[in-house]
């Protein structure tokens, strides 16, 4: 399969924190340069980063932080700079002069915090029972998603995705959160939340708004609110997959038209995907997903880190989007993490995401420096 370089654009990515559809709305890519820019080539395995921007922060200390990664292997940071263009584009040339590609992570449908979206409750996701997230958050307080098939909402956030890729120095601008909130969250974090979910229970069934109501109603004669069962109506299951791939392939078709890339940060696999969050990656116009394969919260071993990957792998096969794996180290050895590594490059990952940089140990970065020997 052929493979996008992320370097060349560089010198031209819970629950994020446990915790990122059809072909739609897509247009190639025709400008000659721009073609130019985003040619196919074979790449070295790539080891990345996420961290979250603090803006009180000196830029020597990000300095320092920036030299340590590049020092221990990694080469490329996911910044979150909860979408602020202007802090993004102070940090961007810092981690360019040591060497590191910087990707403008965005929480994208869920947006706590953020003051615009916060004078409008109407864009936010509606559940089966009716609560609104602007006042009744599913699962915890910064679930703020929002409705991706309202008009203002969607084009709130790809206006945040176009002011992030104009930003220069930077390689992408990475998706995470490009989603509904959890049908079903990984069974480790259940006991947490004291939940049993068998079933869609109506509480995290989302978006029953006006709007997607409507929509629905409009092209295929039935009330979503009305159905009995509606989590075996394919319809209105493919519905919503087909509005969040659509946010997707506009923010692809916005980055791409400023010569730069589109990244996301997505579920495991995308069966699985697609099951706990309406996710269908595989179908998306998207240049790199990392899949966030954090087999602690599935209460799985760290083999499963290998079945996860190659069957990412195998569902994007037909398409020219890479797949790096992500991976949680605060409950990992050193010697997890190499297992892990090892485990992603054996079953087709072109690269490992780490979540995320100040909880990297130095077990986990001699693991990392041994692995690229």
């Amino acid at each position: 399969m052929k493979k996008i370089s992320l370097s060349l654009l560089a010198a031209v990515l819970v629950l994020t924190n446990y915790a990122c559809l059809d072909n739609i709305g897509a247009k190639p890519i025709t400008d000659t340069k721009k073609a130019t820019d985003l040619s196919i080539i074979e790449e070295p395995f790539k080891y990345w980063t996420w961290i979250t921007a603090d803006p009180e922060r000196t830029d020597e200390s990000y300095t320092e932080e920036f030299k340590k990664y590049k020092q221990n292997g990694l080469d490329a940071i996911l910044i979150n700079t909860n979408a602020d263009a202007k802090l993004l584009a102070r940090l961007a040339p810092l981690a360019k002069k040591e060497g590191l590609e910087l990707h403008a992570w965005i929480m994208a449908m869920n947006r706590p915090g953020d003051k615009e979206v916060n004078k409008h409750p109407e864009w936010y996701v509606v559940s089966r029972s009716g609560k609104s997230a602007y006042d009744n958050r599913p699962y915890v307080g910064y679930y703020e998603f929002l409705c991706p098939t309202r008009t203002e909402s969607r084009n709130h956030v790809l206006k945040l995705v176009s002011e992030l890729a104009d930003v220069e120095d930077v390689a992408s601008v990475h998706l995470d959160y490009i989603r509904y909130p959890d049908v079903y969250l990984p069974v480790g974090l259940l006991p947490k939340y004291d939940l049993k979910q068998e079933t869609e229970l109506p509480d995290y069934d989302f978006c029953y708004c006006d709007v997607c109501v409507e929509t629905f109603e409009k092209e295929h004669g039935r009330n979503p609110r009305e159905m009995e069962n509606p989590a075996i109506d394919i319809e209105w299951k493919q519905f919503r997959l087909n509005k969040i791939r659509a946010v997707v392939n506009d923010a692809y078709d916005i980055v791409h038209k400023k010569n730069k890339i589109l990244t996301a940060a997505v579920f495991p696999y995308p069966e699985m995907a697609d099951h706990m969050v309406r996710q269908r990656w595989d179908k998306w116009n998207v240049d790199v997903v990392l899949p966030m394969i954090y087999n602690n919260f599935y209460n799985e071993p760290v083999e499963w880190v290998g079945f996860a990957t190659k069957q990412g792998v195998q569902d994007l096969a037909a398409k020219n989007t890479q797949l790096h794996t992500g991976i949680y180290v605060p409950e990992m050895s050193g010697e997890d993490v190499a297992k892990a590594i090892q485990l992603a490059k054996d079953n087709g990952a072109k690269g490992v995401a780490i979540f995320d940089g100040p909880a990297i140990t130095e077990d986990h970065f001699k693991a990392i420096r041994e692995s690229k020997k």
